[in-house]
């Protein structure tokens, strides 16, 4: 699924393959990725514009033009791919932006459950509105006030958008194992020294997985183990045996060694 990372990726793709090139033509081969425009009003929106440089925050992608924004959201499975305007498009390609240079930007999506906005529609505004501060962005004091008052466990707050945007349960699990903090930690339980913890490792997290563009399975992380072939592998850190369960509706991995939990 599509996180933080992977959208600052997207973002680099646009950036490379769209940014100051002329949309020339929109087609839509799928309807079912737009909201709140049609494919016929899409395109007289964007033809003749010029991709200017993109933003993103947490999960969506702002793809400026000048006058209308693109607002891109990739749901589970949602990517965004440079291809030649020439080449075959592929099954799931639902939206192709074809741009000067014989450049197409396509927005791929096997799933189907986002998509596209046009900035302006009053939807779109809506939900980025609802959006809280970018977790790459905020500052430390951004941080604390995102979560004072917060009473929820820690997981459930963490990939909240409406509280920080961009975490996902990747992230959100890899975060909390580093800092030895359990997901079902009230958030209000959390110690100034444990918040100011929390706060460093989100950002060493999220630093080295946009390098990677995508949370990084690696072996000394959490997300290089949580998918193992057999239950129960253990933990990169002290190897006890990692649990699961269902924290906030997601499934959520944890030493109980190294984050132990509540009383």
């Amino acid at each position: 699924m599509p996180e933080l990372p992977d959208v600052e990726g997207f973002r680099k793709v646009l950036a490379d393959c769209a940014q100051g090139r002329t949309i020339k033509q929109v087609d839509v081969r799928d309807t079912g990725v737009l909201h709140g425009v049609g494919a016929g009003r899409l395109s007289r929106d964007l033809e003749g514009r010029r991709f200017t440089e993109p933003e993103r925050h947490g999960k969506w992608l702002l793809a400026h033009t000048g006058g209308p924004t693109v607002q891109f959201h990739f749901g589970m499975t949602g990517r965004l791919v440079c291809a030649h305007a020439d080449d075959a498009p592929h099954a799931h390609d639902r939206v192709l932006f074809t741009l000067g240079g014989s450049r197409q930007l396509r927005y791929r999506d096997q799933r189907k459950l986002k998509g596209l906005w046009l900035a302006g529609d009053p939807e779109a505004a809506r939900l980025l509105d609802e959006q809280g501060p970018d977790a790459l962005a905020v500052s430390r004091a951004g941080f604390d006030g995102a979560l004072t008052g917060r009473s929820g466990r820690l997981k459930a707050v963490l990939t909240d958008q409406s509280v920080l945007a961009g975490l996902g349960n990747l992230l959100a699990d890899e975060i909390l194992w580093q800092a030895r903090l359990h997901p079902s930690r009230r958030t209000d339980s959390l110690t100034q020294d444990e918040r100011a913890e929390l706060y460093r490792t989100m950002r060493r997290v999220l630093r080295t997985s946009v390098r990677a563009a995508q949370v990084p399975p690696r072996d000394d992380w959490l997300t290089g183990h949580r998918d193992a072939p057999a239950p129960g592998a253990p933990c990169p850190r002290c190897g006890t045996r990692l649990r699961s369960g269902r924290t906030a509706g997601r499934t959520t991995y944890w030493c109980p060694h190294c984050q132990p939990a509540p009383d």
